[in-house]
């Protein structure tokens, strides 16, 4: 058995079986629990939730006013948020009118704004990438790195790629990577 060596190969692996660990789980959810269920703290709970969503808005409000490479993670929150928003909105309401409301303000509010925010995050981490990949063509091009000797790379770039032992991480393809 070969356990992984970097931080990536160990996200890939916890989080896969995590997901499919959560997939019994739901199904024995689904099944057991009660379909009704009084809650004391309702209000806490979705004040709470919209909370949370208000300063994910902020964030990412802040972030592109900043021009900070960080307005990509904020829209995805922000749009996981809504979508979450949404679903539990529609889900949760039992009386006619409230969930013809609930269904509307998710067609026409929370679910365009929630793929606006995944088009938002797309966009900025397809820009970083241009911006990564110009920087590296640069570095390459230089004559500031002697022959021989790879450029150093930005703690930015691949971070997941760092070897848990500590050594950087090579280029897709280079011979001396890890596997």
């Amino acid at each position: 058995m070969r356990f992984p060596r970097t931080l990536r190969h160990w996200v890939a692996v916890v989080f896969a079986g995590v997901g499919i660990g959560l997939l019994p789980w739901t199904i024995w959810l689904s099944q057991w629990l009660p379909s009704n269920h009084a809650s004391v703290r309702w209000d806490v709970a979705w004040s709470g939730f919209d909370t949370g969503l208000a300063l994910a808005f902020l964030f990412t409000a802040a972030a592109a006013w900043r021009r900070s490479p960080w307005v990509g993670a904020g829209a995805a929150a922000t749009g996981t948020l809504l979508v979450t928003d949404a679903w539990f909105d529609v889900i949760l309401e039992s009386h006619s009118d409230e969930l013809r409301i609930s269904i509307l303000t998710a067609i026409f509010a929370e679910l365009p704004l929630a793929a606006f925010c995944f088009w938002i995050a797309y966009r900025t981490e397809h820009f970083l990438a241009q911006i990564v990949g110009q920087v590296r063509d640069r570095e390459a091009a230089s004559h500031v790195t002697p022959a021989g000797e790879r450029t150093a790379q930005s703690d930015f770039v691949r971070v997941l790629e760092i070897p848990p032992d500590g050594e950087a991480a090579g280029e897709p393809g280079d011979p001396d990577a890890p596997p």
